[in-house]
């Protein structure tokens, strides 16, 4: 990369709002977002958000397509990984003794103990979050520990949800709605896997997990919001179940033994990406 295209990008990102929009289409990557999904979960208007895309787009840092009659942005991964490399490459020039604080060896190793923790966080852990830890519950067997959580503090599991699970025949006797700092303070079980299953959740403010754990974004609408008749409200957080129990069936059918971490993360982001 040359040093006025890596002048742009950094400028590009010396801006608050701007930097907000590139990390919540950055940790929803491969996939792409809405603008109006973006303005939501950031509490921005759209005008403005306007602005940062477009800034943002010039940059190259970001990319635009038209899926019928919406428009996706998503994130250049190939720009942004030569911003990290011209740091690396060209302002470290390589030195091994500057550089070592980037290398990430745990990347490259073998997943091979035998049982795996996994988080699913949504907003309220009412529905898309407790659909998750039921079915990977269910499907995973003893290869999995499910676990859910949610980012608003003072939530309760919703009926609907709760039906839905009851008639596909999963225990409910032991679900509980939980909040995300519940796995985030001392003694807690360290995550293999972390899910976010809404797009609120993706642009929370949540601290590094510890391990380095493997995260996707299997962003889902909330089914809570659904309205109309109490048949088809249920209808909509049924759709939503069929929707994770099949990326779930997908996770649990990868070939976990012989992949190491980054191959297991490209999985991750393709069921997302196929499923959608």
């Amino acid at each position: 990369m040359e040093i006025n295209a890596a002048t742009q990008a950094f400028a590009a990102l010396g801006h608050p709002g701007r930097l907000s929009v590139f990390r919540m289409i950055m940790r929803m990557a491969p996939q792409g977002a809405r603008p109006t999904e973006i303005a939501e979960a950031l509490g921005m208007k759209q005008n403005t958000l306007s602005h940062y895309l477009s800034d943002l787009e010039s940059a190259g840092l970001i990319c635009s397509a038209r899926q019928g009659r919406s428009l996706f942005y998503s994130a250049d991964l190939g720009r942004m990984g030569a911003l990290v490399g011209y740091l690396i490459a060209d302002c470290c020039r390589g030195r091994v003794d500057l550089c070592s604080a980037f290398n990430m060896p745990a990347l490259g190793r073998a997943m091979d103990q035998k049982t795996f923790n996994v988080l699913f966080i949504c907003s309220g852990n009412s529905a898309r979050s407790i659909f998750a830890e039921a079915i990977l519950r269910d499907l995973g067997g003893a290869m999995f520990h499910a676990y859910s959580a949610g980012t608003r503090p003072n939530t309760e599991l919703n009926p609907f949800a709760l039906d839905v699970l009851a008639r596909n025949g999963h225990d409910i006797g032991a679900l509980r709605s939980k909040h995300l700092s519940e796995f985030q303070g001392e003694g807690a079980p360290v995550m293999d896997f972390v899910f976010t299953v809404c797009d609120t959740a993706a642009a929370e403010e949540c601290p590094p997990w510890p391990g380095q754990p493997i995260s996707g974004h299997w962003g889902l609408p909330d089914p809570v919001k659904a309205a109309g008749t109490d048949a088809e409200k249920a209808l909509v957080f049924a759709q939503t179940y069929g929707a994770l129990r099949r990326r779930i069936a997908a996770f649990t059918a990868l070939p976990f033994a012989q992949l190491d971490r980054i191959a297991l993360q490209r999985g991750v982001d393709a069921i997302a990406l196929d499923l959608d």
